[in-house]
């Protein structure tokens, strides 16, 4: 018994002398003596039983965090605020209900902390250190949910925090993290002149990752948050073509789209579109690929599949009527003759037919519309004049492409 006594004894001393250091140490963070309260702190954390509870931890956040901001220990400031970070990290598995919080001396150490981390990473912001200031951030963005969530601010988002580690992330080439920021603030309804290009990085971002569901999500409520802006009303051919450079990459990426959405007008146009303009490009020095032929085929398809979709649209046939036409002035350069440069004109002939038809039915044609209307008479008529001639052994056809001719020239000359 008497054995028994002196060990409860012992341990009753000791945990009294505990938690009389951990007064101490509160006492001088009240009066802001941090050295002071760190120096008797690290004497404590030397004792098993005095850093077993889980008050040793959080006092250790409370003062590392604040010597992290003052100068006289600014060669050490990384470090002491790595440590508050860790001991608040360990304090928090201790004691997950963190009800020591709801002390006053504690009540403000993940607040204390949060101002530590956010001051040093926004002004690696302002020295461009984005790697360095997006790992403060994040930290950050854990602190300050853990606040929201234990009801120890009135704000429901930390905005400010959210978007400084977005624009870190995004700088520091990490898409991935700086979608994850981005569209908790978008989610949240966050906007302004300031937000709009968190948006548009969320809409270019899902549309990279062919995350059609969700670019189109943020698509709407970029427009819904953003109404006069242009950049919302693209559609997906747009940034297929618009976020990528070079030809083939373009290619790739409406040759996608278009096989995902077979239905896509617009996919099958301006993919066909792309390689027309890339065979017949005038820019100056302008090189066509060696893949021409192959590459012809390809548009010569896709312009066929856009007509398809959508059999009130002049400008495949158009493009289709253009590309034989070419075939035939190709033959001023002995490049085709005989069946083919018939086969050329009978292409030509067909497309710009079924454009012709189109503008015929529209009403109200626009000022383009009508030259465009013009022009495929003027070819039209051009076309059964060839073809009249080339069938001079054949009265009845020459009879025909005659009046065809005549049919097509006297249109042209009305639209003068």
């Amino acid at each position: 018994m008497k054995k028994f006594l002196t060990i409860f004894l012992t341990f009753f001393v000791t945990g009294s002398c505990i938690a009389q250091n951990y007064e101490e140490i509160k006492s001088l963070i009240l009066v802001r003596r941090y050295d002071n309260a760190k120096r008797e702190l690290d004497k404590g954390m030397a004792d098993e039983q005095f850093r077993s509870k889980p008050e040793a931890y959080a006092l250790k956040s409370m003062i590392y965090s604040a010597l992290a901001d003052d100068p006289q220990f600014a060669d050490q400031g990384h470090q002491l605020r790595e440590e508050a970070y860790a001991a608040f990290s360990t304090f928090r598995n201790m004691q997950p209900n963190m009800e020591l919080l709801q002390d006053p001396t504690f009540k403000y150490a993940p607040a204390d902390l949060h101002t530590s981390f956010f001051n040093s990473g926004y002004k690696d912001y302002q020295q461009k250190k984005w790697e360095d200031g997006l790992a403060k951030f994040e930290k950050v963005i854990v602190i300050s949910d853990l606040m929201i969530a234990k009801n120890l601010t009135s704000t429901s988002l930390d905005t400010n925090a959210l978007i400084l580690a977005g624009v870190m992330a995004e700088n520091a080439g990490k898409a991935d993290i700086a979608a994850t920021y981005y569209r908790r603030l978008a989610e949240a309804g966050i906007h302004g002149p300031a937000f709009e290009d968190l948006y548009r990085f969320l809409v270019r971002y899902y549309f990279s990752k062919k995350d059609f569901v969700t670019f189109d999500k943020f698509k709407a409520l970029g427009q819904q948050a953003y109404p006069q802006s242009e950049f919302f009303k693209y559609d997906k051919t747009d940034f297929a073509v618009g976020l990528v450079d070079g030809f083939v990459e373009k290619l790739q990426e409406l040759g996608r789209l278009a096989e995902s959405e077979p239905e896509n007008y617009q996919a099958s146009f301006l993919f066909g579109q792309v390689i027309y303009d890339t065979l017949y490009s005038e820019r100056e020095g302008a090189v066509k690929p060696a893949s021409a032929q192959e590459l012809e085929q390809k548009m010569v398809a896709a312009f066929k599949k856009a007509s398809a979709i959508d059999p009130t649209a002049t400008l495949p046939n158009l493009y289709l009527g253009e590309f034989y036409m070419k075939l035939v002035f190709a033959s001023g350069q002995n490049k085709i003759t005989g069946r083919d440069l018939d086969n050329a004109y009978e292409g030509a002939r067909t497309y710009y037919e079924n454009a012709a038809a189109i503008f015929a039915r529209k009403q109200g044609l626009s000022n383009p519309e009508q030259q465009q209307y013009k022009n495929v008479a003027a070819y039209l008529s051009d076309i059964y004049t060839y073809k009249k001639d080339a069938a001079k052994d054949n009265p009845a056809a020459v009879n025909d492409y005659s009046a065809q001719a005549k049919k097509w020239n006297d249109l042209y000359n009305s639209m003068r």
